[in-house]
């Protein structure tokens, strides 16, 4: 067992590591718990012991985990209390109704369209990087904010609203809330409501949260619509942006026709889809889609591997990722393909690639897999495999999965 593994550690140092988490200082823990700075540094070096249990829920009150966390049932327990804690962040931020309330903002000012655009901006490319931590700080200000600047100025505000609302249903659907991630996309859905740009943007968040719902027969219908009212008259005419949408979108539909079977739906979807693509061609990121030739063979191979067709989804990935513009696509879709290709190998009866992939996905994004259920579990799952690399072994270890 690896010491740094928190569980492992003190109790007065996993007090010490929460607080870190929580970017708390010793002061300003020591005022909200109403003890001394002194008090707290001794519980953190050890010199001071934490006997009675109503001063160990304090902490964890103060900490936002739960207590037997504290107590070191595991690092799986503790990631899960910290990822309960960080929806319901998530949650209080889109239960405020700020404006149609009428409450008070706070101290915080309405900020410009021009400072909310950056702000999204920024939150765009922390998701991007897979800094979901850092992401989930982000999102309940960048609501508020967004949602303020749009009551003051309806029409130039409306696309960071829009675009605040998709960041938010991503996020929430790569921390496994897929119902909460749907209240955020059906938001994003009615704030574009009127702009046919805006709306196809937000219909590839709604899409995911569909599938991610199980709600694919629905995801199909909405996203072919969604896609066809963003397509141009003549496609030769379509614009990057346009195709980009419109081709993305299509994926969707497809990867959503794979949930319930329809393999001629899926080649068909797909492969307009990469006509379009042809069209884009790799490098770009219109509408934070990173639609392109790539993108549509990675999409292929996730279809595969819906489809039950192991052989087909490893061909698929093993050509996706000999493509120039493999790595010009952003971190967290580079490393969330390589979870579905982990599936791929797992179905094909080849732990090793599995393990090599995952372990090359938490070196491009480590939260792909230390803070997405998805890739946590999978990597348990390959780790109890009697041949998974010894190095998959000692990173399920490292991260307290198993």
């Amino acid at each position: 067992m690896s010491v740094n593994r928190p569980e492992a550690l003190p109790i007065g140092r996993r007090v010490a590591y929460w607080r870190g988490r929580r970017k708390l200082s010793q002061q300003v823990f020591a005022d909200r718990l109403g003890k001394s700075k002194s008090w707290v540094d001794k519980v953190e070096r050890g010199v001071r012991s934490l006997d009675k249990v109503s001063t160990l829920q304090d902490i964890a009150a103060v900490l936002r985990i739960d207590a037997a966390v504290l107590l070191g049932r595991g690092v799986q327990s503790a990631k899960v209390a910290e990822r309960t804690v960080d929806v319901e962040r998530i949650r209080a931020a889109l239960s405020r109704y700020e404006i149609p309330l009428g409450r008070p903002a706070g101290r915080r000012p309405v900020l410009s369209v021009d400072r909310v655009a950056r702000e999204v901006a920024h939150a765009w490319t922390t998701f991007q990087y897979a800094r979901y931590p850092q992401l989930i700080d982000l999102v309940p200000d960048l609501l508020a904010d967004t949602q303020r600047t749009h009551a003051r100025d309806p029409v130039a505000g409306r696309v960071p609203l829009v675009e605040a609302y998709r960041i938010t249903a991503a996020l929430l659907v790569k921390l496994g809330d897929a119902d909460l991630a749907w209240v955020a996309a059906d938001r994003a859905m009615i704030a574009a409501t009127g702009d046919r740009t805006l709306v196809a943007a937000a219909a590839v968040q709604l899409g995911q949260v569909l599938r991610e719902s199980g709600r694919a027969r629905e995801a199909t219908s909405a996203m072919r619509a969604a896609a066809y009212r963003i397509a141009p008259p003549v496609i030769e005419y379509g614009t990057p942006p346009e195709l980009s949408l419109c081709g993305t979108l299509l994926v969707q539909a497809a990867l959503a026709a794979a949930h319930y079977g329809d393999d001629a739906a899926v080649a068909e979807l797909l492969d307009e889809a990469a006509d379009l693509a042809e069209r884009v061609g790799d490098g770009h990121d219109h509408h934070r889609t990173g639609f392109g030739p790539t993108a549509v063979d990675l999409a292929r191979t996730t279809a595969a591997v819906e489809l039950g067709d192991a052989r087909d989804a490893v061909t698929w990935h093993e050509k996706a990722t000999q493509r120039d513009g493999w790595r010009s696509l952003p971190a967290e879709h580079r490393a969330a393909h390589l979870i579905d290709a982990a599936h791929a190998y797992l179905q094909a009866g080849d732990p090793i690639n599995a393990g090599r992939v995952l372990v090359d996905a938490e070196r491009i994004a480590p939260a792909e897999i230390r803070h997405r259920p998805a890739g946590s579990d999978l990597l348990a799952q390959v780790a109890r495999d009697p041949n998974a690399p010894a190095t998959v072994v000692q990173l399920a270890d490292t991260l307290g999965v198993g």
